[in-house]
């Protein structure tokens, strides 16, 4: 199980026995299907990379929410009317936007890295590349999202406050 973002995934595997690895040829299914409502997913490059479906195959989760746990998930993270007018110091706030400067600016010369690399190669070559390694366009859309965020919440925090107080 994973979590990013708020976002849950789940999945469930069973190990491929060696005794019937040796019976199965690669054009046989390692799982069998008993149902019309066939949910099996081709595995990614990744994946197969990793040994599935040499090693283990992957089972199909399914489950569903009925109205009251969705309107309960829906509020687990809501903050209060008031949390978006409050104002982080200002030597805080110029600390934190100078750290999500300094890890921009690396990822943004990783990420340039990465596409001089990537110049001339197919998408399967991509793919098998970057197995674990660390996305820098994605961290980098992520923390300048989370600076934008936070300059533009501090900024209208400071006027609100300046015209009422």
């Amino acid at each position: 199980m994973q979590s990013v973002k708020g976002k849950v995934v789940i999945d469930a595997f069973r190990m491929i026995s060696t005794q019937n690895q040796l019976m199965m040829t690669m054009t046989t299914e390692a799982r069998q299907t008993t149902s019309n409502i066939g949910f099996l997913k081709k595995p990614t490059i990744q994946a197969r990379i990793h040994g599935l479906d040499r090693h283990y195959y992957s089972l199909v989760i399914d489950w569903r929410k009925n109205d009251l746990e969705e309107q309960m998930l829906a509020n687990l993270h809501k903050k209060d009317w008031s949390h978006g007018l409050k104002v982080t110091k200002f030597e805080e706030h110029q600390k934190e936007t100078e750290k999500y400067l300094d890890t921009i600016a690396k990822l943004t010369k990783d990420y340039s890295k990465k596409v001089k690399e990537e110049e001339g190669k197919t998408l399967e070559e991509i793919e098998v590349a970057n197995v674990g390694k660390i996305d820098p366009k994605k961290h980098l859309e992520n923390d300048v999202y989370d600076l934008m965020s936070n300059t533009i919440l501090q900024c209208l925090g400071t006027m609100i406050n300046t015209v009422v107080f």
